[in-house]
């Protein structure tokens, strides 16, 4: 294989497409949650995944596991908690059962927040999709992400 050899070229430039489709939403995202909620992509993201955890059996995440769903290291999401935990979104707690893993749980006001920053997450994401769409090269990409959603 050689640099200039078509599938090559071809997988690179899908890459590129992919980045540049996911940088356009999430930027896109960004902007609308600092504008009307004072969120980042991050923050929302985080909150929306510890707010899905639960009581039973495997229903809560370790931090390495909380890592791995919001895509960031272990110690940027450790600060990320942090930050979140001083605004009173998040409280962390010791594992009953385990003593060394401590666990997070959103509380009421990042619940709250959660519930008012959804529509605009929702509707960012729409926007986004919608404007990529009209790319030639974003819109094969944009389609299958609406796919993706689609009820079986």
């Amino acid at each position: 294989m050689t640099a200039t050899d078509p599938a090559l070229t071809g997988l690179a430039q899908g890459w590129w497409a992919l980045s540049l489709l996911h940088g356009r939403i999430e930027a896109h995202i960004e902007r609308a949650l600092q504008a009307g909620h004072d969120l980042s992509v991050r923050e929302y993201s985080l909150l929306d995944v510890l707010s899905r955890q639960h009581d039973g059996e495997g229903g809560h995440l370790r931090m390495h596991q909380v890592a791995d769903s919001v895509v960031l290291s272990q110690s940027a999401t450790t600060r990320l908690v942090s930050r979140l935990e001083d605004r009173g979104l998040l409280s962390r707690y010791l594992c009953p059962t385990d003593r060394r893993g401590i666990y997070t749980n959103v509380s009421e006001a990042g619940l709250q927040l959660l519930a008012e920053a959804r529509p605009t997450n929702d509707a960012a994401l729409r926007e986004a999709l919608d404007e990529a769409a009209k790319n030639p090269e974003l819109t094969p990409l944009a389609n299958a992400v609406e796919s993706l959603g689609a009820p079986a």
